[in-house]
């Protein structure tokens, strides 16, 4: 007799069981590779972007590549790809460094291409602030777009430049797209092609994922940059009419293009370019102000001294108010022996100097030695360090009733130091005066030039800029170039600016709102969202 089968649930037992199905690995984070190249990549546009290149059209695309690169990436990842975008965007954009510390330094081109790197690698941590910031707040659980933005903002803001620059230059050719900085500043003008970037990020990220696009998100995104144009389209006109029926002067800009040892070694045909270019100006009509650039008049003298002076040599003759650049001299009783002022004096049509503002923002090393105005001893061991001091007054200088703000160098790319000048006292013009002949005949004067427009539209005021070797130029309240110079020649140029004195949202609250949102983007890097 046989045994009887087993039973059924026995040898369904006995059957090997399937092999789950692996599960399919998702195509974020990225690997370090293609993350490294995305962020390299947000680097070159945003190079292409800036003034100098001027392809501005990238800077609605720029930031999309490395937004790309960071998703779901842990911090540490975050801030090597922002370093990497903007090392490469420093290094591409900041060439002109190299040759300027050739100039001013004298070693070799290898050794200061070691400094320069090592200046950009600095520079280039503001973008790897940001994408720390960006990726802990995304680990974090917050929205991603959300962080990012934030995370702009509080770079722009907080990290410290030696050569400062704002995203909302790329399009400084486009008056329309920055007619919110007189709200918001540089770093409002720059937020709206952030949202552009984050538009275009969704739709080739929805693209990636093979998903539908939130076309919601994207449709409010897109509406930012088209908002802002809307805003551009209606304030330009109301500033151009209020321009219009505002009080006149014609003004000059001298541009003596004197080499950098040349100013040094003959100072009276510096003097004597600047005095023969005004007469030239004064050809084609009286001038209500002439103003020429940074140490226009290189010979230091004392201080107490130099009014008397200057009205014998030169002011006296030149049947016009004038502010000039100087370089005053004061005794002290340490190691130093004594100081230097980089200053912008201010003479009236008698050729009397009545007014004098001092340079604040001072080159370290170049113009004066850290901490060397409290252990003046320090100059015994760095001989060779500028012994420049920094101004104590942001007064603006009084030209009858009229008052002008005035800066010098680099200071004019300062939103924040600028607007502390104009709520210092009454002022109805800017002027900027500067020496960007350190840089030779690159990019750098016409990036600077870019930075500087944006004070015009911030205060609503013309911006009088006079260069030693360009460019000089006059820009009106809307950020439109009305004229300009060219780069290393003798130029002068002379044009109709208006006495404005209105209030902006800027001036108001300048960067209040700013700084709330950065603390509340560094609170969220250590929150985490509920669920």
């Amino acid at each position: 007799m046989s045994d009887p089968p087993d039973p059924p649930e026995e040898a369904a037992e006995s059957e090997p069981k399937p092999e789950p199905a692996a599960e399919k690995p998702g195509l974020f984070p990225l690997s370090r590779r293609r993350a490294q190249g995305l962020a390299l990549l947000t680097g070159l546009l945003y190079f292409l972007a800036f003034p100098g290149v001027d392809l501005w059209p990238l800077a609605f695309v720029a930031w999309v590549p490395l937004f790309i690169a960071l998703r779901g990436q842990r911090p540490r990842t975050g801030a090597a790809l922002g370093w990497t975008a903007g090392f490469t965007m420093t290094m591409c954009g900041f060439y002109w460094l190299l040759e300027m510390l050739k100039t001013f330094s004298g070693f070799p081109t290898a050794l200061c291409l070691v400094f320069m790197s090592i200046l950009c690698a600095y520079q280039a941590g503001r973008i790897a602030m940001m994408g720390w910031l960006a990726t802990r707040m995304q680990e974090r659980g917050w929205p991603a777009g959300a962080g990012f933005a934030l995370a702009f903002v509080a770079s722009e803001l907080i990290y410290p430049l030696l050569f400062p620059w704002a995203y909302a230059a790329t399009v400084h050719q486009v008056p329309v797209l920055l007619q919110l900085a007189e709200l918001g500043g540089p770093i409002g003008a720059g937020l709206v092609l952030v949202a552009a970037n984050l538009a275009v990020a969704e739709l080739v990220l929805a693209r990636l994922e093979r998903r539908a696009a939130k076309t919601r998100l994207v449709g409010a995104l897109a509406t930012a940059p088209v908002l802002a144009a809307v805003y551009g389209l209606i304030r330009i006109p109301m500033v151009d009419a209020a321009t219009s029926a505002a009080p006149k002067a014609r003004v000059g800009i001298v541009q003596a293009n004197m080499s950098l040892m040349g100013k040094r070694k003959d100072k009276n045909e510096g003097l004597r370019r600047h005095l023969d270019l005004t007469r030239e100006l004064q050809g084609g009509g009286p001038l209500d102000l002439v103003v020429w650039s940074e140490t226009s008049v290189m010979a230091p003298q004392d201080e107490e001294l130099a009014p008397a002076l200057y009205r014998n040599q030169f002011t006296a003759s030149l049947r016009a108010p004038a502010i000039f650049g100087a370089v005053l001299v004061r005794r002290v009783d340490d190691a130093r022996g004594y100081v230097l002022f980089n200053s912008a004096l201010l003479s009236n049509g008698k050729g009397e100097v009545t007014g004098r503002y001092d340079k604040q923002f001072l080159l370290a090393f170049g113009e004066y030695l850290p901490f060397g105005e409290q252990f003046p001893k320090l100059y015994e061991i760095s001989r060779n360090s500028g012994r420049f001091t920094p101004g104590k007054t942001l007064a603006p200088l009084a030209l009858g009733e009229r008052g002008v703000a005035t800066f010098i160098c680099y200071e004019d790319i300062s939103a924040s130091f600028v607007r502390s000048i104009v709520k210092t006292g009454a002022t109805d013009l800017l002027v900027n005066i500067t020496n960007d002949a350190w840089f030779g005949d690159t990019t750098e004067p016409w990036i600077h030039l870019a930075l500087a427009k944006l004070r015009a539209i911030e205060h609503r005021r013309f911006l009088v800029r006079s260069t030693n070797s360009g460019v000089s130029a006059f820009v009106d309240p809307v950020g439109r170039v009305v004229k300009h110079t060219g780069t290393f020649r003798q130029e002068a140029i002379a044009a109709e600016v208006a006495w404005l004195r209105p209030s902006t949202g800027y001036g108001l609250w300048g960067d209040l709102p700013w700084w709330l949102v950065s603390v509340a983007a560094c609170g969220l890097a250590f929150v985490r969202r509920r669920e």
